[in-house]
């Protein structure tokens, strides 16, 4: 079995979906792997090194004949993909973030050309699936990264300095979503010396804002189911977020620093922040918005830009943070996706010989992440939309 991997091809896109210290895993378990030229230049990690671990390096024609196909963004998530949908092979097993429940038609197109496509997107939240969590993963270096995106912009610093100038007052950070992205912002402000206070709309999630040494936004509302049996946060009607917006108000007005990270997988995101609410900010404010690639929860926001608002505020909108640290970023992915492709193939104790995928439907992880086989969408999930 040949496992290969591309050179990444959406535009900003700077990960490789393989590093050099994951190879000999896949080499111990019967993969021979393929690195196009250069893939993984941009992330840090020169052809040389992955050579060193036992890869071979290929040219691009070569790698998308492997039939084993891993992708940071197959063609369904990578903006201008037609090219590689057009070099996928029938029967080919493609791995990667394909974005099925916003895009069900790019997995329409993948089932067309006879692939066999596996989700990242939709990985069980179960124990035995953690270590291949990429989502999670992913969460993790943008709510890391939102902070200092915020930090750099911001005319304040962020921790309190007493000095012989004057005491200068901490910064203050509103997290709004205290997934993984939100914790890890809430942690990050936190070591750089803001007063954090974050709110989210899982009653459970004020312990782990607490651990963290922040202040938990208690507001007069109740949310109806506000997760699912995978810890994610379930959409709620239009009155219950116009009071929420209402209840935020006050907060979000004195905060100097606001990073956003409520999105509902497959769904627009809901606006949290008004142009109202913005205009009620001090100049100077920032506000990132994580949820930017599925319309935002700031009403004001733009995907991929930097908007100003009249009253001074700005408003960033990024839609791949974990790009913008493509060393780290590609290194955990790798982890994720190279554990997930072990599980696809694992082995019976003493077997030997090639590296073979264990086609076992009864299992949640394997199931759930099949997007399409046989020239179908055979995900039920998917087929629905």
């Amino acid at each position: 079995m040949i496992a290969g991997v591309p050179a990444e091809t959406a535009p900003g896109e700077r990960r490789v979906a393989l590093v050099p210290p994951v190879v000999p895993s896949l080499i111990k378990a019967g993969f021979e792997v393929l690195i196009e030229r250069r893939a993984g230049a941009a992330a840090g990690f020169p052809d040389s090194d992955y050579e060193k671990q036992g890869a071979r390096i290929a040219d691009r024609s070569e790698v998308f004949a492997a039939p084993v196909l891993l992708q940071v963004r197959t063609s369904a998530a990578s903006p201008g993909g037609a090219a590689d949908l057009a070099a996928y092979r029938p029967g080919q097993i493609v791995i990667g973030f394909s974005d099925p429940l916003s895009n069900p038609q790019g997995a329409r197109d993948m089932a067309a050309r006879g692939v066999i496509a596996f989700s990242m997107e939709l990985m069980p939240r179960i124990t035995r699936a953690q270590s291949m969590d990429a989502l999670s993963s992913m969460a993790t270096l943008a709510g890391y990264k939102a902070v200092l995106e915020a930090a750099a912009i911001s005319p304040r610093i962020f921790p309190m300095l007493t000095t012989a100038a004057g005491t200068i007052p901490p910064s203050k950070v509103f997290v709004i979503g205290a997934g993984v992205a939100g914790l890890m912002a809430i942690a990050t402000a936190r070591r750089l010396g803001a007063k954090v206070e974050a709110y989210d709309v899982r009653p459970a999630a004020k312990e782990q804002v607490m651990s963290l040494g922040a202040r938990f936004a208690e507001l007069p509302l109740e949310a109806e189911g506000a997760e699912d049996a995978g810890g994610y946060a379930t959409a709620q009607d239009e009155s219950f977020y116009r009071r929420q917006r209402e209840a935020m108000h006050k907060w979000i007005a004195a905060s100097d620093i606001v990073v956003t990270t409520a999105a509902v997988p497959g769904r627009r995101s809901p606006v949290l922040v008004t142009a109202d609410m913005v205009a009620a900010m001090r100049p100077g404010s920032v506000i990132v918005d994580l949820a930017a690639e599925r319309g935002g929860n700031c009403e004001i926001t733009r995907a991929d830009e930097t908007v100003t608002s009249p009253n001074g505020v700005t408003v960033l909108g990024p839609t791949n943070l974990p790009g913008t640290i493509p060393h780290d970023a590609s290194q955990m992915y790798a982890r994720n996706i190279t554990t997930f492709l072990l599980h696809l193939a694992r082995r019976e104790k003493g077997q030997e010989g090639p590296a073979a995928i264990n086609w076992d439907l009864s299992d949640e992880i394997t199931r759930e992440t099949l997007v399409t086989r046989d020239g179908a969408v055979v995900h039920e999930r998917i087929k629905a939309l």
